[in-house]
């Protein structure tokens, strides 16, 4: 009986060792991303390079246009490894159905090749701008890699 626990025990841990488990390496950059534009329109999306400036900041301005959020970098990332769940939690947006949402949650495969991974939002349609506390959260599976809590005025 103790040769099939140890077994067991054995392949439990040669199997999690194959399921390598990411990390956020380094330091986490968050706030508001830099723009040059200026007065956005309703449903307008502005496309921005990797590299784009982020403003250290937890305050957020609440107009259109206003993208913010995290980025970070991640090591042990394979194409196989468990994707990430990116967890956003709103004040309570209520969209132009009248449909309160509290949580908006986006499933993503791991990019190996990415040499930075980004968490954003970007305020596009009127009924977005809510003002209260937005919480990002990052999670592989069940482990929590990072968090970060914004105030949006």
């Amino acid at each position: 009986m103790k040769v099939l626990s140890l077994t067991a025990l054995a392949l439990s841990l040669a199997s999690s060792l194959v399921m390598a488990d990411v990390r956020v390496e380094g330091p986490i950059e968050y706030g508001v991303f830099a723009t040059q534009f200026k007065d956005p329109q309703p449903g307008e999306r502005i496309l921005t390079r990797a590299n784009q400036q982020i403003e250290q900041t937890e305050q957020v301005p609440a107009q259109l246009g206003t993208k913010f959020g995290v980025r970070y970098r991640l090591a042990g990332k394979t194409e196989s490894g468990e994707p990430l769940t990116l967890m956003y939690f709103t004040p309570g947006l209520v969209g132009p159905d009248g449909r309160r949402q509290d949580k908006i949650e986006v499933l993503q495969k791991l990019a190996p090749g990415a040499e930075q991974d980004v968490m954003a939002f970007e305020f596009t349609e009127h009924h977005e701008v809510v003002p209260g506390e937005w919480r990002f959260m990052v999670f592989q599976g069940d482990r929590k890699l990072l968090e970060q809590q914004f105030q949006v005025r």
